[in-house]
């Protein structure tokens, strides 16, 4: 029913005292405030793939990996933290994580920490069960609404998706969703300018890789530069920095495992992703890839917290499939939405803060089967109680491109998976008995009932621009689809948002001592982009 029918209902048919009114009318009006219904941090955990009996196999057959087979290619800033407390390189140069070792590095590893946020009214402290939604990705390329096309990704497009993710409430951190690629030739530019552009866009937390182990510390002092003290970032992180130390199968990447260490260092939360790809580089069968994958991401924790006694570790444990009758990856795959959702149950049964990959599609647009790879994979992995969940947002392309519009389309798809994590609140209250004998001997109906006005915002979530019109009314507005809507409210949303988040004598200071690629002219409306 339209508002409108809904009004007339509860006038036609109120014979009660509760037949709503005014009030009803104006709260009618409200539906499209913010809602109560969802918040980040909502607790996950009902859906469970792996029985108790599964899990106790499958780490077990992860800790044999870890203390009989061991890592390749230990880069030396590895072994020097690593050999002296117990771990052993063995005759094929592998290093080796004997399992006592292993055990008390898990009991070790924080198991909970506090996400900070360069505006401390989005920090947030996770733990247990909570969800929390983010964007990742790092594609190559945008998918352009009106050509159909993929075009390069510029440093600009990560400065607007910055700004738009800002505006998008049900999407909590800003994980790098592509990269700049005209900088690609210049990493340290690129790293440079990737950090600035989220800090430039967002206020919420962010995450980034950088290509190198000697660009931490760089970003960290533009950081410290921004915040007018040094050693003021390490103080409040509001940035995670991470990457992928592990190439599999069980071999160390020397860049990335660098920075494992040097983030580790610093006392920073240590964010990784590993990411063996099932009948390529880890096993075709789903239990031997969980426990390739398992073992593999324990190394990451063990080495975190070899450097750092207690240290956080966002446990990125990203198994992903392939289509065998190619080899190629297969992101929205139903064993992908399977696999991921082990992850996260794998890392809750042992403490661990987990981090999932979700949200991928094979798809290369906003279509059908978008929409319905990406609800799977993100519904089982928020379900399963993932506590970081790397949503793809706008993801197309088996990750290999970025939709503007469907970082829009899947902000409402995220409030509403998140609902359904919130599940239903069973009391005596919301049993409703009185309720139900109220309105049977009274109006006959609920609309315009106490109760109904009192839960229309705080138990329904209300889409942005999911469309819920009838069918004459979706007519009259042109029969637009909800990609010809996210793209009409991308344009509104881009258009005037311009916060300036960065005091402009600190961005000279910024500009005076980092190569800041980002022009300015591209950081206010009028520019002619939107």
């Amino acid at each position: 029913m339209t508002d409108s029918e809904i009004r007339g209902a509860t006038k036609s048919r109120g014979r009660g005292k509760r037949c709503g009114g005014r009030r009803a009318r104006h709260q009618l009006e409200e539906l499209h405030t913010p809602s109560g219904a969802v918040a980040q941090g909502m607790s996950g955990g009902r859906y469970r793939p792996l029985s108790d009996a599964d899990i106790e196999k499958i780490s077990n057959t992860a800790f044999d990996i870890l203390e009989n087979i061991g890592i390749g290619e230990p880069i030396p800033e590895i072994l020097n933290y690593a050999l002296p407390k117990g771990c052993i390189l063995n005759e094929h140069n592998r290093l080796c994580f004997p399992r006592a070792l292993v055990e008390d590095l898990i009991d070790m590893s924080a198991s909970e920490y506090t996400v900070f946020a360069p505006d401390p009214k989005y920090d947030h402290v996770i733990s247990g069960e909570k969800v929390y939604f983010s964007t990742s990705g790092e594609a190559v390329s945008v998918l352009e609404y009106e050509t159909q096309k993929f075009r390069p990704t510029r440093l600009v497009d990560l400065y607007d998706a910055a700004r738009l993710v800002d505006q998008l409430d049900h999407i909590h951190s800003f994980g790098q969703p592509f990269i700049a690629a005209e900088y690609s030739g210049d990493v340290y530019a690129h790293d440079i300018n990737v950090a600035y552009a989220a800090l430039a866009g967002t206020r919420k937390n962010f995450a980034m890789s950088t290509a190198t182990v000697s660009h931490v510390d760089k970003v960290i002092a533009m950081f410290d530069t921004y915040l007018g003290e040094e050693g003021a970032f390490v103080k409040r992180p509001f940035c995670a920095i991470g990457g992928c130390p592990i190439v599999s199968p069980l071999r160390f990447g020397q860049e990335n495992a660098q920075v494992l260490v040097r983030v580790a260092e610093l006392g920073l939360v240590a964010d990784v992703a590993v990411a063996p790809q099932a009948g390529a580089t880890s096993p075709a069968a789903l239990a031997g890839s969980l426990a390739q994958c398992f073992a593999e991401t324990l190394a990451c924790l063990c080495v975190a917290n070899l450097v750092y006694p207690g240290a956080a570790i966002n446990f990125g444990m990203w198994p992903f499939i392939s289509d065998l009758r190619t080899g190629s990856f297969s992101g929205g795959s139903g064993e992908e939405a399977l696999v991921m959702a082990a992850s996260a149950q794998l890392a809750n049964h042992f403490g661990l803060i987990s981090c999932i990959g979700a949200g991928m599609t094979d798809s290369k647009t906003m279509d059908v089967q978008a929409g319905f790879e990406k609800a799977l994979s993100i519904a089982t992995s928020a379900l399963a109680g993932a506590n970081h969940v790397a949503a793809y947002p706008g993801i197309v392309g088996s990750l290999l491109g970025q939709s503007f519009e469907g970082l829009i389309i899947d902000n409402d798809m995220l409030g509403s998976i998140m609902r359904v994590v919130r599940g239903i609140e069973v009391t005596d209250e919301t049993l409703s008995y009185d309720v139900i004998k109220d309105v049977v001997f009274g109006a006959g109906h609920y609309l315009g009932h106490e109760q109904t006005l009192k839960l229309m915002k705080s138990e329904f979530l209300y889409p942005e621009i999911s469309d819920r019109h009838n069918l004459g009314d979706w007519n009259d507005a042109g029969r637009q689809t909800l990609y010809d809507q996210a793209h009409t409210r991308l344009k509104s949303m881009l258009a005037d948002y311009y916060p300036q988040y960065i005091d402009p004598a600190v961005d000279a200071k910024i500009r005076e001592r980092f190569p800041i690629k980002l022009d300015p002219k591209d950081m206010r409306a009028g520019n002619g982009r939107w």
